[in-house]
């Protein structure tokens, strides 16, 4: 991210505030892929992730007063995001969902062949992605989104310790038992050690 990023955000967030709301199309601009990857990688699916990233961005908008400017916009739209994904997620939840016996009968041979894969291709499939995001949603949400916010997101442990609201113990904390959770359920289905 840009080191300017945050003084430009300033200036454009003053300028809506002021009544020019084309202005804050340009922080959509700006945020709108990693806002999109965020919702993606803690959804699963593109449709559903597009549907929330627009959501995102009109929360965004319509709750700018209550940005105080105590933390970048960034991280104060990470923390939008993942809160907004996090509540579909619960409401996904409630509806039944495919187990993880079915997951591996029906995408068994893809798991195996992303194990085998130390590092994804350039160019992965939209079917490996879809088996990644597969695998990440069984974890439980607090695990999937740390771990989305860290591998996927790439932020450092104490944006997201921001993001998230909470403690560097609590995410350094999440982020093993999220790693730990995954490892478990490979090792279960595969009854090799993966992680």
């Amino acid at each position: 991210m840009d080191e300017r990023a945050p003084q430009e955000d300033a200036e454009v967030l003053q300028r809506v505030r002021a009544g020019d709301t084309e202005a804050y199309a340009s922080l959509v601009r700006r945020y709108h892929s990693r806002v999109y990857q965020l919702c993606y990688g803690m959804l699963g699916a593109a449709h559903k992730a597009d549907d929330a990233a627009q959501d995102v961005f009109v929360k965004a908008y319509t709750r700018l007063a209550q940005f105080r400017g105590d933390s970048a916009f960034s991280t104060w739209l990470y923390r939008l995001t993942s809160n907004h994904c996090l509540d579909l997620l619960r409401a996904r939840t409630r509806h039944k969902t495919d187990s993880w016996d079915h997951l591996l009968e029906t995408q068994g041979d893809r798991v195996e062949a992303l194990l085998q894969s130390p590092t994804p291709p350039e160019g992965v499939s939209d079917e490996l992605k879809e088996t990644v995001n597969a695998l990440l949603a069984e974890l439980k949400p607090e695990y999937r989104t740390v771990l989305t916010l860290r591998e996927m997101q790439g932020l450092t442990y104490e944006e997201i310790a921001s993001v998230l609201d909470t403690s560097l113990d609590s995410v350094k904390a999440r982020l093993k038992r999220a790693r730990h959770q995954l490892g478990e359920k490979l090792r279960h289905v595969l009854g090799t050690s993966v992680v």
